[in-house]
């Protein structure tokens, strides 16, 4: 059952909290995704098949967390996830999965919590992608007009972009520095991915200072990795994860 986490002066955050032995797992969704998607649901399942701990969210502004959407950046997502991992995880080592967007959010949480990440697994992650997914007349468009929408290939409503979130995702870039991360990162990228291009994985991959990166290239794989082999590989990289 979905219940909120309240606070003060800000947007009530829906979760699903699953008690059990840690590390804890932290399900991080894509842009304008939820915690209802078949990778975190079927993630969580497995979690609870095995008595093991996990955390769902949705972002504020998306999924059945208050707040509108385009009022919200990148840096407020972050501050989400550190919210909801204060409140249910305080202590104790993690486990974040991040799916897209979720994957660049994972390495910044893992960032901002020195010492508390045990692993992060990439799903087709997509850190930096306000900088190598915006052409220079996107950026002009959005500089001018504040918002832009277009066509999205994954639901019926535009996929929208503020300039607001452009600019927090400029001000927390990483590829181009060394990511000061030191435990195990797994990554799973389709070979089909239409929306983040491989070379970002491998570039990931030579950003993070950790000596224990392996990057799955999944053939016939596109961008969601929601096919049930996928989702077996999944659960999978995160149960070998899961001992220290």
């Amino acid at each position: 059952m979905t219940a909120y986490l309240t606070r003060p002066d800000q947007p009530a955050l829906a979760y699903r909290y699953r008690p059990g032995r840690g590390p804890t797992i932290v399900f991080l969704p894509g842009y304008r995704s939820d915690m209802e998607g078949e990778k975190a649901t079927a993630l969580d399942a497995w979690a609870g098949r095995e008595g093991r701990a996990m955390l769902r969210l949705d972002y504020s502004g998306c999924g059945a967390s208050e707040g509108a959407f385009e009022d919200f950046t990148l840096a407020d997502w972050r501050d989400d996830v550190l919210a909801m991992i204060g409140a249910f995880a305080p202590a104790g080592p993690l486990i974040l999965v991040g799916s897209s967007m979720g994957g660049w959010l994972a390495l910044l949480v893992a960032l901002a919590l020195p010492g508390r990440v045990q692993a992060i697994v990439g799903i087709a992650a997509a850190p930096d992608f306000t900088d190598w997914g915006f052409s220079a007349d996107v950026v002009e468009l959005l500089r001018r007009e504040g918002r832009i929408a277009e066509p999205s290939d994954y639901s019926d409503e535009p996929y929208v972009t503020t300039l607001g979130f452009w600019e927090s995702g400029q001000a927390n870039l990483l590829l181009d520095g060394e990511i000061a991360f030191d435990g195990p990162v797994r990554l799973l990228h389709g070979e089909r991915d239409d929306t983040v291009p491989v070379s970002i994985a491998l570039r990931l991959g030579r950003a993070l200072r950790s000596g224990d990166v392996q990057t799955t290239l999944i053939k016939e794989g596109d961008h969601r990795l929601s096919r049930p082999g996928d989702i077996a590989l999944l659960i999978a990289t995160v149960a070998r994860l899961m001992e220290p």
